[in-house]
């Protein structure tokens, strides 16, 4: 019989904390791949398969030891949410070819504000003032990294704003399947329709990796299962409301990776429109606790 974690409020941080690293982990992989920095570059798509077909192998694996079995999964609400997620992480992958990891993590941060505004129009929900005041700071950082201006604007900062879009779309998912559907269950299916979507979409732009890159697109996928599996984890020992702001330091390992690697720094629009994007997200996050207690994982684990 299933027994739940005994709550733990330090292993919830550290495990989340952890999740956080390997999330930006990825992307600074995906940078190095679409950048040219261990070879021809890949396209994104590719990328992005890589990303599922990997962590599906680890997910699958695990569900395979642990002797779980499949309990009636949505098919189409399953094939729904995990095109929007490879939609949402090619474009996010797109992105961090053009511009710093920070700025397209921050831009990704913005998916619970477009889930929020979509959940008025697809849902009815009805929305009050304080949280419609978050989606307007976070927007307002957004506007900040896109930088609106003829001599500085950043095209490519409108991929992550598409990414953001579509993992806001798929959060919409979520909360649905986590009414019906145990957390590991909802991995599995996620990276299995995931793996085979991309496997479509990436075979028209496919070329032959080379060992490094090999080695770099099982690195993406292996990081992800375990960011997966490490935030499912935290979310059983400890209350959202205390898990959820720990997350926001993927901005932080994002940052530290790509000065590391690229020698690439935010600069004060960057440090100035993230800090407004996710202060934003945090009031969200903090007025959802409020109504809601306990919730389930958020879409930001892709």
């Amino acid at each position: 019989m299933f027994s739940p974690p005994v709550p733990n409020a330090a292993a919830a941080a550290g495990l989340t904390l952890l999740s956080s690293a390997f999330i930006a982990g990825t992307t600074l992989l995906a940078k190095s791949l679409a950048t040219g920095a261990l070879g021809p570059p890949l396209p994104a798509l590719q990328i992005s398969h890589g990303r599922f077909l990997f962590a599906f192998l680890v997910i699958g694996g695990v569900f395979l030891v642990r002797g779980q079995r499949l309990e009636k999964p949505a098919f189409r609400m399953h094939f729904g949410r995990s095109f929007l997620g490879w939609a949402g992480i090619s474009l996010l992958f797109a992105s961090t070819a053009f511009i710093p990891l920070s700025d397209a993590t921050a831009i990704s941060f913005l998916n619970p504000v477009f889930a929020m505004i979509l959940a008025v129009f697809l849902l009815g929900e009805i929305v009050g003032r304080l949280r419609w005041l978050s989606a307007g700071i976070s927007l307002t950082g957004a506007v900040i990294l896109l930088r609106p201006t003829v001599s500085s604007f950043e095209p490519a900062a409108l991929l992550a704003l598409g990414a953001a879009l579509f993992f806001g779309a798929e959060l919409i998912l979520i909360k649905r399947l986590t009414n019906r559907e145990p957390a590991a269950q909802i991995l599995l299916m996620n990276n299995l329709l995931g793996l085979l979507i991309s496997t479509v979409a990436a075979s028209v732009v496919w070329q032959m990796p080379s060992a490094r890159q090999w080695v770099a697109l099982v690195a993406i996928g292996g990081l992800m299962a375990i960011a997966q599996l490490c935030f499912v984890n935290a979310m059983a020992r400890s209350d959202a409301s205390f898990v959820s702001p720990f997350l926001y330091c993927t901005l932080i390992f994002a940052a530290l990776y790509d000065g590391l690697v690229f020698e690439v720094m935010p600069g004060f629009i960057s440090l100035l429109g993230a800090g407004i994007v996710l202060a934003g997200a945090a009031l969200l996050a903090w007025r959802e606790a409020l109504s809601h207690g306990r919730k389930q994982p958020s879409s930001v684990i892709k």
